[in-house]
């Protein structure tokens, strides 16, 4: 069986959707509750057993590397006060599990960022999880569901997984929606929301289509779960829209010589990285969290 314990997370954007608020903070570390988003998605990882996580950033974005590192002096001076809880606290991160960052370099999309962590992830298969969105951590089991759930069903199959995620129909035309193999295009329910993760082979995926020429409903939610063999399509895939490398054209090959599944997502996610909705998401992880403090 394959054991993905390594995952990318690309954090190298600027976030001009966050503006004003993504002008000096990053906006990985704006906050969700009491907690920045990114804080979320690397506890997801970890939950789903990930011990060492490569952040794909540029020279303006250390502050998240430095959020994942012991801060020595405030440690110290928190310990000197006797707050030894709140110290523990900022020092989360399990003694197995590494957070290493490498630079993108050139803003040339996400297929791109996923190639800059080739170094570092070498041989290994890998998760990748797009910190924009964020998986409701208060309704799911994140060992066991979503990302944990993709992985599992890598190690028996070695399909590459790809989560995606039933959405309203004025929103189709937003995201990637995956084409689905005849057998499963003639299910009524396929697009129906699932009370348990569920995985099948997909065709293909239409990026952002129109409602009636979009394939299905499912959307793609932004985790990953590759074989290392997408690192050489990567490799040999060619700049197209905006003089980005998509990663969907390399996804799009690796279906075509392999194989890729799709995994139903179980809960809700956010869009942290879209005003709107992350003003929902605040709104809804701090009500959660005020409620578990009560």
């Amino acid at each position: 069986m394959k054991n993905i314990t390594h995952a990318v997370i690309p954090v190298a954007g600027f976030g001009t959707r966050m503006l004003p608020l993504s002008k000096s903070v990053p906006k990985e570390l704006l906050p969700l509750g009491n907690r920045p988003a990114i804080h979320y998605v690397v506890e997801e990882a970890i939950a789903a057993g990930i011990k060492h996580i490569v952040l794909v950033g540029h020279a303006q974005k250390s502050a998240i590397e430095n959020y994942f590192d012991i801060n020595a002096e405030l440690d110290s001076q928190l310990r000197h006060k006797g707050k030894d809880e709140l110290a523990d606290s900022l020092n989360w991160l399990p003694e197995d599990v590494t957070v290493s960052m490498i630079r993108q370099g050139k803003p040339l999309g996400l297929g791109h960022a996923v190639l800059a962590a080739r170094p570092i992830i070498g041989a290994h298969d890998f998760a990748v999880l797009l910190p924009d969105v964020v998986l409701d951590p208060f309704t799911t089991d994140m060992s066991a569901d979503n990302l944990a759930f993709m992985i599992d069903a890598f190690a028996k199959d070695s399909h590459s997984q790809i989560l995606v995620d039933k959405v309203a129909d004025e929103d189709v035309h937003k995201y990637g929606i995956a084409q689905l193999n005849e057998a499963f295009s003639a299910a009524s329910d396929i697009d129906d929301k699932t009370e348990a993760n569920a995985s099948f082979k997909v065709a293909g995926f239409v990026e952002k289509p129109s409602l009636a020429e979009a394939p299905s409903k499912l959307a793609v939610v932004g985790r990953y779960v590759f074989s290392n063999q997408i690192f050489d399509y990567l490799a040999n895939t060619k700049a197209s829209v905006g003089g980005e490398i998509q990663l969907t054209d390399a996804i799009d090959a690796l279906i075509s010589e392999y194989g890729v599944n799709v995994t139903t997502m179980r809960g809700d996610s956010y869009d942290a990285g879209d005003m709107r909705s992350y003003m929902q998401a605040f709104i809804y992880f701090a009500q959660q969290q005020l409620a578990e403090d009560e």
